[in-house]
């Protein structure tokens, strides 16, 4: 009877398994970066400094990705490990306090909202316009962002027991709604105010805050491998030194790509602020490269954990070398994709000629990084499944710190910002050298002195 009521991630076959979870999170991701790209494709026909504008204001929306991002990753870490070890009481305490994480790091952003985001600007751009269209924007996102700090929170944790489709509704819902939203609110049909940029902020938080609200009601009447007790919703000093212990690091690694872009659209802006909306483009478009990479790690996370937890050492194996195998192909597909097609995907957003000039070869170059980033994306999320997040925080650091900003700044010295570009993939092959120790030592440590299954 015990074998039969254990969670499908600790039976399933593996390959199964892997596509079942990760498939419903797979498609959420891409209607999230659809959503991402609509934003700026409607932002781009107002002009080109609305899309600049938008394009610097990434740094800080990718940074309450990261904050809530990387809680999530350390709640469904300790969550799944719980689950898998049958610990359901301190499953449902963890649970709270993720809840409790999300409404603290809202208030967080709601300060930010009110005061940091002209400064903010202020240190990328002068230009008087960027600065309005930029201010206007970020305000409106930062100060409602509660509802995207609680929608994230409610996806992990339908994603730590497997319940990945309501998790794909839930994100599924607030981004149609924003994509449906965006011309309205920002041209003024359907009788609303024409609203500019301010209106693609707006369809984002309500598109968000719509999310959230389904994504509790799927955790309430949905989600019966962990019920909540919202009395347990305030801080446990334990349980929040073991979520921080995996998501900090998972934070701060997602965190450095907004100080990597915060250093490129500075280094950029002194070419010209078309090199800034191309640094801009790229992200909206390889969003939908990484997007589903992300959604399988996401899969990933609570299998491997929960296998972990219940001591399956070949059912890990699987599970590692199918995640790697998976990512590679989705990476391949992009690079395929952004070699052959750069001026149509540029042209997507409104490019002028000197956008289309400076965008073909920046995609192309950039690219080149596809080839080796997807078995470095999948290595991060198996070091944090295994409680070491500090092996993916070193990754991140050496590839986005310690050698593209340096590198790309030596690069803007030649004159030529062409050259710049390059910083990218070179980066990604010292991260893919570094990923593969670390993945020696995660087999060594954890898996092989596991005993064999019976």
């Amino acid at each position: 009877m015990e074998e039969y009521k254990e969670n499908k991630m600790g039976t399933l076959p593996i390959k199964r398994l892997i596509l079942t979870v990760s498939l419903p999170m797979v498609l959420s991701m891409l209607i999230s970066a659809l959503y991402n790209i609509v934003d700026s494709v409607f932002v781009a026909q107002i002009n080109e400094d609305a899309l600049t504008a938008v394009s610097m204001a990434f740094p800080v929306q990718n940074l309450i990705v990261a904050v809530q991002v990387g809680t999530g990753v350390g709640m469904n870490a300790l969550l799944s490990r719980q689950l898998g070890e049958r610990k359901e009481q301190e499953a449902r305490l963890t649970a709270a306090n993720g809840i409790f994480l999300g409404i603290l790091h809202y208030l967080v952003f709601l300060v930010l909202g009110f005061t940091m985001v002209e400064f903010f600007f202020a240190t990328q751009t002068s230009n008087p316009q960027i600065l309005a269209y930029g201010k206007e924007y970020l305000s409106i996102i930062l100060i409602f962002s509660l509802g995207q700090c609680i929608q994230i929170t409610y996806e992990r944790l339908l994603q730590s027991t497997g319940q990945t489709l309501y998790s794909m509704y839930t994100q599924g819902v607030g981004s149609i709604i924003n994509i449906i939203l965006d011309p309205i609110l920002i041209f003024g049909w359907l009788g609303f105010p024409a609203l500019g940029v301010a209106g693609a902020a707006y369809a984002t938080v309500i598109g968000q805050t719509i999310g959230a609200l389904v994504g509790i009601y799927f955790q309430q009447k949905k989600n019966k491998d962990l019920v909540i007790d919202y009395k347990q919703v305030r801080p446990d000093k334990e349980t929040l030194r073991e979520i921080y212990r995996v998501g900090i690091p998972s934070i701060v690694m997602t965190s450095i790509t907004s100080v990597t872009t915060y250093a490129f659209n500075i280094i950029l802006a002194g070419f010209s602020s078309t090199a800034v909306a191309v640094l801009g483009v790229y992200y909206k478009l390889q969003s939908f490269v990484f997007m589903p990479v992300f959604g399988l790690n996401n899969g990933v996370i609570p299998i491997l954990s929960y296998n972990f937890g219940a001591r399956k050492r070949e059912r890990m194996v699987e599970i590692i070398k199918y995640s790697i195998l998976y990512a590679i192909i989705i990476m391949l597909i992009g690079f395929v994709i952004f070699q052959v097609f750069p001026e149509q995907l540029l042209s997507i957003f409104n490019a002028s000629p000197e956008m289309l000039e400076l965008g073909i070869p920046a995609l192309r170059v950039i690219s080149l990084c596809f080839l080796f980033a997807g078995f470095g994306i999948v290595c991060g999320t198996i070091f944090q499944a295994f409680g070491r997040g500090f092996m993916s925080l070193s990754v991140s650091v050496l590839r986005q710190l310690v050698i593209i900003i340096p590198l790309a700044y030596l690069l803007s010295l030649t004159g030529n910002v062409h050259a710049i570009w390059w910083a990218y993939p070179i980066a990604e092959i010292f991260a893919v050298i570094l990923c593969s120790i670390n993945l020696r030592v995660i087999f060594k440590k954890f898996i092989h002195p596991l005993p064999e299954e019976a």
